[in-house]
């Protein structure tokens, strides 16, 4: 918007960079440019401001299908005035010479002029296509032909309009039949879901069954193993056992052995002291056996005394002594009899 500021009767307008300026003075121009900055007279100057920046113009209306369903569309277009005198000759955007504002509303005219053209082409394209194609073919096709009406109607050359570009968004249906449309998707959506719930619950039951079954397979094999511990540890007991008692044999065996050759030595110890013992005997018995008998009784008495502790009494009568001397007596030889014997 200009700026205006007075001094009497005279004014000065100063105008931004994106507006174009028109000064006319009674039917003649006298001045038409960009940021345009001068005096002029209130009472006999014309001024109009044409804006050279990017506008935007939404649309929203409501169209019916082939299959006679209301659907609503809804979309923008960006345009911008390119041509700014012959867009001021087609519209009036006079502004006030006091204030510096439109007298009227130059600009919602032409954006409301260009929703009805590309109103009419999307309703044409809305009503030769089905509900159900309609949505498939989204917003493209709409796009395509609001963009190809508005270029082909003559209304954008006339006013010195160029089109910037076209948006649509996605047709809408109403409430019930949207519903309606999304209940087989969600349907099948649905189904999917479940199924995949269900194929993850078989993943994991056939998971924990594989669990089950390897530890199934674990408690079998250690229960193998623990047999085999088992017939191993039989196994040794029983070689422990055999050892054992083998040596259990060979020592009583090596034990009987010893005493039999201690029993042999001491037999034939025994044997040969006994032997010894019996030759001493026949040789004392052969020695005693050739030996007087006075010697014998001599003998006899020198053991018998040898083995007297003590004698308390001894009694010799003459009927024992008696032989004896006489034997002594006719033994002995005059040379062996005591002196004074013969006296």
């Amino acid at each position: 918007m200009a700026e205006i500021t007075g001094f009497g009767p005279f004014r000065h307008l100063r105008a931004e960079s994106a507006s174009h300026v028109l000064h006319y003075q009674g039917s003649r121009l006298r001045r038409s440019g960009r940021a345009l900055s001068f005096w002029f007279s209130s009472w006999s100057a014309s001024l109009a401001e044409v804006p050279l920046d990017d506008r935007e113009a939404t649309m929203a209306f409501h169209g019916r299908t082939a299959d006679f369903q209301d659907v609503l569309v809804q979309g923008s277009l960006t345009w911008r005035i390119v041509d700014p005198v012959q867009a001021a000759q087609r519209v009036d955007f006079s502004i006030d010479p006091r204030r510096g504002t439109h007298l009227k509303q130059p600009l919602e005219k032409l954006a409301a002029a260009l929703a009805q053209i590309a109103q009419q082409q999307a309703v044409a394209r809305v009503q030769a296509a089905p509900l159900r194609e309609l949505l498939a073919m989204g917003p493209e096709p709409l796009r395509l032909a609001i963009e190809k009406g508005l270029g082909g109607a003559g209304l954008l050359a006339d006013v010195g309009v160029e089109l910037v570009a076209v948006r649509v968004e996605p047709v809408r249906p109403e409430a019930e039949v949207e519903r309606a449309l999304e209940a087989p998707t969600r349907e099948r959506v649905q189904e999917e879901a479940d199924e995949a719930a269900f194929r993850r619950r078989a993943q994991a039951v056939d998971k924990e069954r594989a669990i089950q079954e390897n530890e199934l397979a674990n408690q079998i094999e250690l229960a193998k193993r623990e047999t085999q511990l088992i017939d191993q540890r039989g196994a040794n007991a029983r070689r422990e056992a055999t050892e054992k008692a083998e040596a259990d044999r060979i020592a009583v065996e090596a034990k009987a052995a010893q005493t039999k050759m201690e029993s042999v030595a001491r037999a034939e110890a025994l044997t040969a002291v006994e032997g010894a013992r019996l030759a001493l005997d026949r040789e004392r018995l052969e020695a005693h056996r050739t030996m007087p008998s006075a010697v014998l009784v001599a003998l006899a008495a020198q053991e018998l005394a040898g083995k007297l502790q003590r004698i308390d009494h001894l009694t010799i009568t003459p009927d024992m002594l008696a032989p004896l001397m006489a034997a002594l007596t006719e033994r002995a030889t005059p040379a062996e009899l005591p002196r004074g014997a013969g006296r």
